[in-house]
């Protein structure tokens, strides 16, 4: 009987949510920061639509193609309460304007727009091109099928929006799965629907080498599954072209010098033997800090990932680094003596050290996992730390006390898969709710949800990703207040619908139903 009670509850919400009783805010994932909605409501046609602006710039002109066939062909199907009966007549276009040329991607992009929908046409203003974007973003989901089978959109008086976090990141974990290119391509366009700007892509680990180094071409031909699991140089630079173009930094993660098995196929002498009893056991450990080789080999490599990755942040990895092998090889042995290190902590920090110099000279910025904080390694002050454990109350407390920027995943693993609304989780997590002072609170850039592949790949991606990571996209973009999950639940349910329509597989939020059902393949 409970449960009876319990599920039609439930179907009384979903009433409300696709009902005529959502409103015009309903419709938007995630919530702007100001927005405030008008009576009226205006015609939306193809054949009389158009997007205008006097800006010169490229990406701009392919995002307006790229929103007038998301509005035209996959308008989603609410009809949201608050407005007039009948259309009170046709609105004819939307014009942009954009106040900088600057096409940059970097912390310090201003994202923000403005908004406006009347009598008088419809105005997006904004600073960058990518603030346009966003705001397109927002015009698009605000336009729904009437009733009667014509589109049309609300009255809106004011929307005023901008994130609250400049990194709010995604990432994807190539090594253990490999992920197709349309899978990564769709994920992008996905991201772009939650207003997240950050790719982070973990393409290599232990597991295998998908990255095709132009400069040691054997990583790839031997550390890959096989020749049909890598990702070209074209592949790449299609996967960085597609996100810049839609406003998504893409941040590559090469992970040494732990999680590297992968690497010594390709790579002799870079990884460290291991011993059993005083001899090779044929295993191998971290890679070898103490040979030259080791440092001509990753001078040359990183260089190239520096040609090839255009942000000018890489995120170095530096996680997990087990001593054993290290401890037990008699060459490192010899060494630690001759430098007087008695801890194998030390020669983990001699690595990281000369890493860090290597790419500093790179005149690359760099990421880095927690560990590299917590042993205490001397770092630039302009290095984001990446708090992914637990206890990162605590963590991000220390590291804002010694005045580095940081970013949170340790609350967002998506693979961590449990009963229920599991978005709940992630939506209440607040990369802020940490003792600090204001001051070392603001030095939180933001946040990345996270999504090991270990039983995940292109078949089950899109659904295991979506529409969970939306919860991480609301809570980096929109206010710190917006916390209220019945209204968050409305919403997604809305999104989740409409993403349905832009083709992303993403799996149900609880017992529902759209008024557009999945058609895919």
């Amino acid at each position: 009987m409970a449960r009876f009670l319990l599920v039609f509850l439930f179907a009384v919400s979903l009433r409300l949510v696709f009902g005529d009783s959502s409103t015009t805010s309903d419709l938007l994932w995630p919530q702007p920061s100001q927005s405030t909605f008008g009576t009226e409501v205006y015609e939306v046609d193809s054949g009389n639509f158009v997007f205008n602006t006097t800006s010169a710039s490229t990406l701009l002109k392919s995002a307006m193609d790229r929103y007038y066939v998301i509005i035209f062909q996959t308008a989603a199907p609410f009809f949201p309460s608050g407005g007039a009966t009948q259309p009170k007549g046709p609105l004819t276009g939307l014009d942009i304007t954009v106040t900088s040329t600057d096409e940059s991607l970097n912390l310090t992009t201003d994202e923000s727009y403005d908004l406006k929908v009347g009598g008088d046409g419809a105005s997006i203003t904004a600073t960058t091109v990518f603030g346009a974007m966003r705001g397109l973003e927002t015009f698009s989901q605000l336009i729904y099928h009437r009733p009667d089978g014509g589109l049309a959109i609300n009255e809106v008086k004011s929307i005023t929006d901008k994130p609250r976090f400049q990194y709010r990141g995604i990432m994807i974990d190539t090594s253990r799965h490999f992920l197709n290119l349309h899978t990564i391509l769709t994920h992008l366009d996905a991201m772009v629907y939650s207003k997240f700007n950050i790719l982070h892509w973990h393409i290599v680990d232990d597991q295998s080498f998908p990255y095709d180094s132009y400069t040691f071409p054997d990583l790839a031909a031997k550390g890959a599954y096989d020749h049909e699991h890598i990702y070209t140089q074209e592949d790449v630079k299609t996967v960085i072209n597609y996100a810049y173009e839609r406003g998504i930094r893409v941040i590559p993660e090469f992970d040494t010098p732990g999680h590297t098995q992968s690497w010594g196929a390709g790579q002799p002498d870079l990884l460290t033997p291991c011993y059993a009893n005083g001899q090779p056991n044929g295993k191998y450990g971290p890679i070898n800090p103490i040979l030259n080789s080791t440092w001509t080999f990753l001078t040359s490599f990183y260089q190239e990932i520096d040609n090839v990755f255009r942000d000018n942040y890489i995120h170095l990895g530096g996680d997990e680094v087990r001593f054993g092998c290290w401890e037990g090889n008699p060459d490192i042995q010899a060494w630690m003596k001759k430098m007087g290190y008695t801890d194998y902590a030390k020669l983990e920090e001699y690595y990281e050290n000369n890493l860090i110099d290597l790419v500093n000279k790179l005149n690359k910025s760099y990421v880095v996992w927690q560990e590299i904080f917590d042993n205490g390694l001397k770092i630039k002050m302009d290095t984001v730390i990446d708090v992914w454990k637990a206890g990162w109350e605590k963590e991000m407390d220390a590291v804002t006390k010694a005045g580095y920027n940081v970013i949170l995943s340790s609350c967002w693993y998506l693979n961590h898969i449990s009963y229920g609304e599991d978005w709940k989780k992630f939506y209440s997590c607040d990369p802020q709710n940490f003792n600090g002072t204001d001051d070392q609170k603001s030095l939180v850039v933001g946040g990345h949800a996270c999504l090991w592949a270990e039983w995940v790949d292109s078949t089950n991606f899109m659904s295991r990703m979506w529409p969970r990571a939306c919860a991480v996209g609301e809570r980096l973009w929109s206010p710190k207040k917006v916390t209220d999950v019945n209204g968050a639940r409305t919403r997604l349910l809305n999104h989740r619908c409409r993403l349905l329509t832009r083709s992303i597989r993403a799996e149900p939020v609880g017992p529902s139903y759209c008024n557009d059902e999945w058609h895919g393949p």
